[in-house]
């Protein structure tokens, strides 16, 4: 299988798609710009969802649903919501047969909707904080489509939060921001950047956005991740008020923030190879496959019930597969996982049982080198540490490289050669209207103002002005 799949220094946009469709993760549907999610693919998303609504609950949250129509006079409530939308709003007209009193608009994002239910909700300071997140599809009119990437519907997590104070607010969006960048690091194994949008790519309406931003292995940028200060601009449009402890009426204070189904891109792109998905093993949806090997045909007998053994031995520990396909070479298996990016991979035939051993195959490491006979009786201690070896291992490769491309540039000239191959660290004190320019002539937009900066001053690469902050460029996905 792998021998089909384009490499990616010959071009990384066409590895992307075939790489997504052979390892059978989506597939283009009759919708133009829509995608059809397979199974394997959506067993990853699930992973993604499990892993992040966990640490939704621990953090106080729940969840509930709101309607996928909404109607289209709440956008206009919200100008500068409803002026960023705009472009990519679908809107319904008929419904049943008759004309619509009023369209409705297919969600592209729920603030509206959900600012007016918080409006009813909500009475008195203890009413709040209000602290609920949906799990949910959004459809935005993309005229430019790419499979997980940018598709005109996609699913995705939306939390919304109100809150009595504006600093409880702003603590809930960097409170969010770092459980994305936990996830990002800890699961999906994808080093991250967390930082402030520019005044430019912030969420229509926002006050300030937070993102994570990671690199792609062809050094573009891939916002990950995204968490929202709304200020009152949402209760101020949606008369969410409420009677503080001083029996004085206050607008509340509100967030929102989310990650989408591009998640499974970024993964893809982070940590794929010329061989197909290499998948960090706490997100796999299959850790560890058993792939059984025979030459003659008495050998079958005797290798598949070890096989189902040690099958039954290891699924209460992780999540394996016994591939007991007819008809196909276990060399053809090997390629078919490597393809799957199945993390581990354990081969065994006659002289394994009668050695009492196996041969593990690490993904991430190919060939030979990745190879190790291991004794079967200790495969409980040896298989997680190996899954966790695996895992750090493919986080610190996707952050050496995101490392070795971040160039720190002190000269316009020295940017444009940066950002043809990474993420360009500049000093930046520049407008909306300067930045505008940059997009322009570079295709390069501030991808993130970092949350950790150097400190001190520096100037400005486009502007010469004395800057005392740091902003990370990128071309962007």
């Amino acid at each position: 299988m792998a021998e089909f799949l384009t490499p990616q220094h010959e071009d990384f946009s066409k590895w992307y798609t075939e790489i997504v469709q052979k390892a059978d993760l989506a597939d283009y549907s009759p919708v133009r710009g829509c995608m059809v999610i397979k199974p394997y693919g959506y067993t990853l998303w699930e992973r993604i969802h499990e892993e992040l609504d966990r640490r939704f609950k621990d953090t106080g949250h729940v969840n509930a649903y709101f309607p996928l129509f909404i109607p289209e006079s709440f956008l206009h409530k919200e100008a500068e919501h409803v002026e960023g939308f705009s472009p990519e709003l679908a809107v319904v007209t008929i419904g049943g047969g008759n004309q619509l009193e009023e369209p409705l608009v297919v969600r592209p994002t729920s603030e509206t909707i959900i600012g007016h239910m918080y409006a009813k909700w909500v009475q008195s300071y203890r009413d709040l904080p209000l602290l609920i997140n949906q799990w949910a599809n959004v459809v935005r009119w993309e005229m430019r489509t790419r499979l997980f990437l940018r598709t005109t519907e996609f699913l995705w997590q939306e939390g919304h939060t109100a809150h009595a104070t504006r600093q409880e607010a702003i603590d809930e969006t960097l409170q969010m921001l770092n459980v994305y960048t936990d996830f990002a690091v800890n699961e999906a194994a994808i080093p991250v950047i967390p930082g402030r949008k520019s005044e430019s790519e912030k969420f229509a309406g926002a006050v300030t956005s937070y993102t994570i931003e990671a690199m792609m292995k062809d050094g573009k940028a891939l916002q990950s991740g995204t968490s929202h200060f709304l200020g009152q601009n949402f209760a101020k449009a949606f008369d969410i008020k409420f009677l503080d402890e001083n029996n004085e009426q206050q607008f509340a204070w509100t967030t929102s923030w989310g990650v989408s189904t591009r998640m499974v891109g970024a993964v893809v792109m982070t940590h794929g190879d010329d061989q197909g998905l290499v998948l960090p093993p706490r997100l796999a949806p299959i850790q560890v496959v058993i792939v059984p090997i025979w030459r003659k045909d008495d050998q079958r007998t005797e290798v598949m019930e070890a096989a189902n053994k040690l099958y039954a031995r290891l699924k209460g520990f992780v999540r394996v597969k016994l591939d007991d396909r007819e008809g196909v070479s276990p060399g053809w298996k090997y390629n078919d996982w490597e393809m799957r990016g199945v993390p581990l991979r354990i081969e065994l035939g006659p002289r394994d049982i009668e050695k009492q051993s196996v041969m593990l195959a690490r993904r991430d490491i190919p060939g030979r080198e990745g190879k190790t006979i291991v004794p079967m009786a200790n495969l409980e201690e040896t298989i997680p540490e190996m899954l966790a070896t695996i895992q750090a291992s493919i986080l610190q490769k996707a952050q050496d490289y995101r490392d070795a491309n971040i160039q720190d540039v002190t000269t316009y000239a020295e940017f444009k050669a940066a950002i043809e191959q990474g993420f360009a660290r500049v000093w930046w004190a520049g407008s909306r209207e300067d930045e505008a320019r940059i997009k322009d002539e570079t295709k390069a937009t501030i991808r993130c103002i970092p949350l950790e900066q150097p400190g001190g001053k520096g100037r400005c690469i486009y502007t010469g002005q004395e800057a005392t902050e740091v902003a990370i460029f990128g071309k962007a996905y």
